[in-house]
């Protein structure tokens, strides 16, 4: 597949957002900002942001709510490109922000869950009743990895809720387009699980005892799963790490890939009139890409 690149030099791009005005405000989690992308490649600092802003999203007010992992140590590799390596120095928890895009103020709306602190907030997506779905991956320190788990948590601050427990590191998230499932790819396991929704927030009990939901993958070799976008078709798409590009998994069955020069692909997202317009975000080399899709995307619940 073709693709153009629209920005280089980033700081290890991810969450892009494509904006009704043709930008696309995306994180730079390395430089700890929120970035806008113009047309024309020209980019601009929206907010400067501490940790590791890591998933952005647009909010039922307007404003950009962004996952925070905390922030990660880095490697700068021979070949020029860049990784993330374990926690940084000055690590102390994640959290979720929001940023007004106004002003560029941001505000620390959640960094615990029952008293537990988050610990590495990768990915969110909206629903259309005020809330929104986010991962949080854990950290590792070489010797050890976190468990991770699947929240849910309302814009105004007043509700967060761990649905799901006992994760292997959980990376992307996204809704179906009717809304009653929630989709979760892992990263080191190369899945993507499916998980029926009753209410806001709240997963449906799974008729199996063995298994929490249904699960798509693992993929063949070593190939690991980053952020996600659903397709207006239903049609599940993770960035994909190592085989570097985008993976569209069938709910039904099977899954296609396509390349993209980059090890480490994090993200795609859709926009323009016919929500054929694709970004992918290509982490390793610090670019923005743009394609056609050979589909539409799913229209989010929030733009701006």
């Amino acid at each position: 597949m073709q693709a153009e690149t629209v920005v280089s030099g980033l700081h290890f791009p991810e969450g892009p957002i494509a904006m009704a005005d043709g930008s696309v405000l995306l994180v730079e989690i390395r430089r700890r900002t929120l970035t806008r992308v113009k047309p024309d490649g020209a980019t601009e600092i929206v907010a400067e942001l501490d940790g590791g802003p890591n998933g952005a999203a647009i909010g039922p007010d307007g404003a950009v709510y962004i996952t925070n992992n905390g922030g990660f140590e880095w490697v700068d590799r021979p070949d020029g490109t860049m990784a993330p390596h374990g926690k940084a120095r000055d690590y102390k928890s994640g959290s979720i922000q929001r940023v007004d895009l106004a002003n560029g103020k941001v505000t620390t709306l959640y960094d615990a869950c029952d008293g537990r602190m988050l610990r590495g907030p990768n990915d969110l997506v909206f629903d259309g009743h005020g809330g929104f779905w986010f991962t949080d991956l854990g950290k590792s320190d070489g010797d050890s990895m976190q468990m991770g788990h699947l929240l849910y948590a309302k814009a105004d601050g007043s509700m967060i809720r761990r649905v799901r427990e006992g994760m292997i590191t959980p990376n992307g998230v996204g809704l179906s387009p009717d809304g009653r499932t929630v989709y979760v790819a892992e990263t080191y396991t190369s899945r993507v699980w499916a998980f029926d929704i009753d209410a806001p927030g709240i997963l449906r009990a799974s008729a199996d005892m063995w298994s929490p939901g249904r699960v798509m993958g693992p993929l063949p070799g070593y190939q690991l799963l980053d952020s996600l976008a659903v397709e207006a078709g239903g049609k599940v798409c993770v960035a994909t790490i190592v085989n570097g590009g985008i993976t569209a998994f069938d709910p039904d069955g099977g899954h296609e890939h396509a390349s993209f020069d980059d090890p480490i692909c994090t993200n795609i997202c859709f926009g323009g009139a016919d929500m054929r317009d694709a970004w992918i975000t290509a982490s390793a080399t610090g670019r923005l890409l743009k394609c056609r899709w050979p589909r539409p995307g799913l229209r989010l619940a929030h733009n701006a």
